[in-house]
């Protein structure tokens, strides 16, 4: 069996503390998978828009409308706002193959991009969640935000993500140790 077979689309733990480690494969080339994570246009169509300065130290805000990802949305759970914004500060930059940013108060995130043939593999490494809760949350979230940019990578029409998103949520529930 090869490995594009068997990549897992769920989220695991590290062995670093809280932190968890989500891969998907996306079609090539490299570039193109590296202005889905840079552009904001192109990132808001399945994470959050925000224009960012690609140099280490730059501030820029995450704006996150959910609600305008997948159409249907499904229904957004209670407690989720319809719009999240979030101070984020550009870490590392290696265009187009590594890209890392802290979210004041709320971890530290890394993408990694390895191309693979015509394909490109894209790691999300997010660290430092503060607990239990948030971790659920976020391992719900990155699967569902990563789970329509292949569907739009791929032109295809994603899932609804509020349903996807609570499904998830109660699995990594119980995948994840409590």
């Amino acid at each position: 069996m090869t490995e594009a077979m068997t990549l897992d689309a769920y989220g695991a733990l590290t062995d670093e503390p809280m932190t968890l480690r989500i891969q998907r494969r996306l079609p090539g080339p490299i570039e193109r998978v590296w202005a889905y994570l840079t552009d904001s246009s192109l990132r808001r169509q399945w994470l959050a828009s925000g224009d960012m300065e690609l140099k280490v130290g730059a501030p820029f805000e995450l704006v996150w409308r959910n609600d305008q990802l997948t159409t249907p949305t499904g229904e957004r759970p209670q407690g989720m706002p319809a719009e999240n914004r979030l101070a984020t500060e550009i870490t590392a930059v290696d265009a187009p193959r590594r890209l890392a940013f802290k979210w004041f108060g709320a971890g530290e995130v890394t993408f990694e991009l390895e191309p693979q043939g015509d394909e490109v593999l894209l790691t999300v490494t997010h660290q430092r969640i503060s607990d239990r809760v948030n971790l659920l949350k976020v391992s719900a979230g990155w699967h569902t935000h990563l789970d329509i940019l292949e569907a739009r990578a791929r032109g295809r029409e994603p899932a609804p993500m509020w349903t996807t998103w609570t499904r998830l949520h109660a699995e990594y529930d119980a995948r994840l140790p409590a």
